[in-house]
């Protein structure tokens, strides 16, 4: 009986291992056959042809790997598919299928909107924030939405970041990053493209245990939270290196690469201590990997191991990118060496345009002088590249420099050989990066997006009916270089807080104009005085308004004029605000009048209050537009001065006493409003004494 048992349990046993041989035998035929078809039935997300999905392509590296372009473009410039009005901001766009998307700001808010590929009209927007403008500069969003598997994901300067429908807008999850995770943030307003790694959105944050974070596609809710460093303005970095992806963090002051699926610090290179930032994309070739900040810090090109650390193979004080990043290609970096301590957003930046060898860091050729560009004149025999976002398609660099030109040239480490090149669009400083889909090249500025087509002639005359456009018709201005005008001397860190000394300076070239103004204004009156001969003192009815008149214009010339002398900024604008201010307390009808008063005394306050305010906009639009990001604390100087400004026009009469006490007075009412707007910076700021 036992061996009829074993015998039997032998032959079962061997019938079940022949059946589970002969399944999975039969499952991996069906796996091979059935792959071809599965390959041709995946999502279209998957297809590189149709989607420009994240900010620097499907592949994160600025490389279309499908584009046919044209070796060429008439004089006039490539054809136009169509041109719109669009609000501030700094995103890209992305693409997927027949729609293209991005952000942008108005007065009424921030919004994510879905355009029509082919002809630019709204399908949808979405509105998530109200609008935002960090110190005066920098409106509007500066991060581009990404697409993955029919949603949108966006992130807002003020780090609320969200998830909607790409079909509709509808929105599906939203939260605030710097509240969330009680995050510092940085300076100038959240920038960070959002990066879906698998079900993870990942964003660099910077809060306590949170300098990297990553959300859950489907609703938003906390996966993981890494690292305690202080984040910057570049996104999270997908990598994939020995075959398993990580993530990158490119920090104010680190370089640290995570675990995608549970944040777990694999590396980390410290990078700076203090403050620094970076805002530019990372160049990535495994193993190697070559990274570049602002304030001339140059490159360098480090070496992934198995170790606990990479490997540093070269770093060089060239290649400094701020704002526009690099893109690697056949062994070759391109892109803008940054000579400016940061790229500016008044005037073109200074530096030179180079390819350089990956592996060595030597450069194969430079284009520029690394000075600003006063002209966008083209100069056939030296043509300029300036500060330029790079894509590469077809073997060809696709540049769009901050001037808004468009510019083809040919990729390879030999020389610059430029193939063609248009003003596209004019007026502005663009930093936007292009997005390229189809030969479709997508461009925006501050107040225009544009669609352009790059490839062969033929294939537009095949794939579209109705007739295109010229550059010509994009709206655009001239471009005007008005800091090379206006401020002919620039403070090497326009974005840090003037020091005490800084102001002092300052106050002391305001207060020489002042005082000249008053000795002039003065020695006027004397010459023109309807007195008594006897009376030595001077009208003080003539006196101030010839003093007003030349301390406004002295003021106002003084900053360009000192600084092409002495080759220093000397801020003397102040005394522009402060004149007008007190010439409208002067005519201010402070009491009720004992007589009738004339046409001219009547309407002469209400005219000055119009010539207040309009200076005082004034100020304010040429400090922004020049990125003088702290002088407009001199607007709220005015309280502290009224005061004095009130008891030296009650101190009328003659004599030579009362006067000099008059003047006195001016001299007290214009430091109470100049101390006054600097006071404020130093409690904001904590300025001190050095």
């Amino acid at each position: 009986m036992k061996f009829a048992r074993a015998f039997a349990m032998t032959l079962i046993s061997r019938f079940v291992t022949s059946t589970v041989a002969l399944r999975s035998t039969i499952l991996l035929l069906i796996v091979v056959v059935a792959s071809p078809l599965m390959a041709q039935s995946q999502p279209e997300d998957s297809d590189a042809s149709s989607s420009w999905p994240f900010l620097r392509g499907p592949d994160f590296d600025a490389v279309s790997k499908d584009a046919k372009l044209a070796d060429s473009w008439p004089e006039s410039g490539p054809p136009v598919l169509w041109t719109r009005e669009l609000g501030q901001g700094y995103s890209s766009f992305v693409c997927f299928g027949d729609r293209v998307y991005t952000q942008y700001q108005s007065l009424s808010g921030q919004f994510v909107i879905c355009l029509n590929a082919e002809t630019g009209d709204t399908i949808w927007k979405h509105r998530y924030d109200w609008p935002y403008e960090a110190v005066g500069v920098y409106p509007g969003p500066r991060s581009t939405p990404t697409y993955n598997n029919g949603r949108v994901f966006y992130a807002a300067p003020s780090g609320l970041v969200g998830c909607v429908e790409s079909e509709d807008g509808k929105p599906i999850w939203s939260l605030n990053l710097k509240e969330q995770f009680r995050g510092k943030g940085t300076d100038f307003g959240y920038a960070s493209t959002p990066v879906v790694v698998g079900d993870r959105v990942i964003f660099p944050v910077g809060g306590k245990g949170a300098s990297m974070v990553a959300l859950r596609v489907e609703d938003g809710s906390i996966a993981w939270k890494s690292g305690d460093d202080p984040a910057s303005y570049t996104p999270a970095i997908p990598i994939s290196f020995q075959g398993k992806t990580q993530v990158l963090g490119y920090l104010e002051n680190a370089l640290v690469s995570c675990d995608p699926e549970t944040g777990k610090q694999l590396w980390r290179v410290d990078l700076s201590e203090g403050y620094d930032e970076h805002s530019t994309w990372p160049v990535y070739q495994e193993p190697y990997l070559w990274i570049s900040g602002p304030f001339r810090s140059g490159s360098r090109l480090l070496k992934l191991t198995s170790g606990e650390k990479p490997e540093e193979v070269w770093r060089s004080s060239k290649m400094s990118n701020d704002v526009v990043s690099s893109v690697l290609y056949d062994g070759h970096i391109y892109g803008f060496d940054l000579f400016d301590v940061q790229a500016k957003t008044h005037r073109t930046s200074r530096g030179i345009f180079r390819c350089i060898d990956l592996l060595t860091g030597d450069v194969k050729w430079s284009n520029g002088d690394g000075k600003p560009r006063r002209s966008r004149e083209p100069d056939p025999d030296n043509p300029i590249i300036g500060h330029s976002s790079v894509l590469v398609a077809d073997g060809k660099l696709v540049l769009f420099n901050d001037t808004g030109e468009l510019i083809l040239a040919r990729a390879t480490p030999e020389k610059y050989e430029q193939l063609a090149r248009v003003e596209l669009l004019g007026g502005q400083i663009v930093w936007t990066q292009p997005a390229l889909l189809r030969n479709r090249l997508y461009v925006r500025n501050h107040s225009v997006a544009a669609c352009v087509f790059l490839g062969q002639p033929e294939q537009l005359n095949s794939e579209r009916d109705t007739p295109v456009l010229a550059v010509t018709d994009i709206s655009q201005d001239s471009y005007g270089n008005l800091s090379s005008l206006i401020l002919p001397v620039e403070r090497e860190y326009v974005f840090d807080v003037p020091s005490m000394q800084v102001f002092l300076r300052w106050f002391a070239a305001c207060m020489t104009v002042l005082i000249g103004s008053a000795f002039a204004a003065g020695t006027v009156g004397l010459v023109l005085k309807r007195r008594k001969d006897n009376d030595s003192s001077p009208r003080d009815d003539l006196v101030r308004p010839i003093f007003w008149l030349l301390a406004f214009s002295l003021g106002a010339l003084g900053t360009t004029f000192l600084g092409r002398w002495l080759d220093e900024l000397l801020f003397t604008w102040p005394v522009c605000l402060y004149v007008v201010f007190e010439a409208l307390i002067f005519q201010a009808q402070l009491e009720k009048p004992t007589a009738e008063l004339t046409r001219w005394q009547r309407w002469s306050p209400r005219v000055l209050i119009a010539v207040f305010a309009a200076v005082c906009f004034a100020y304010f639009l040429l400090c922004r537009r020049l990125s003088l990001l702290f002088e407009w604390s001199y607007l709220v100087g005015f309280p502290l001065a009224s005061p004095l400004n009130c008891l030296t026009r009650k101190a009328d009469g003659g004599g030579f006493k009362l006067s000099v006490a008059r003047w006195l007075l001016t001299v007290a009412a214009f430091s109470a409003f100049y101390w006054s707007g600097v006071g404020l910076l130093a409690w904001k700021y904590g300025i001190r004494w050095q």
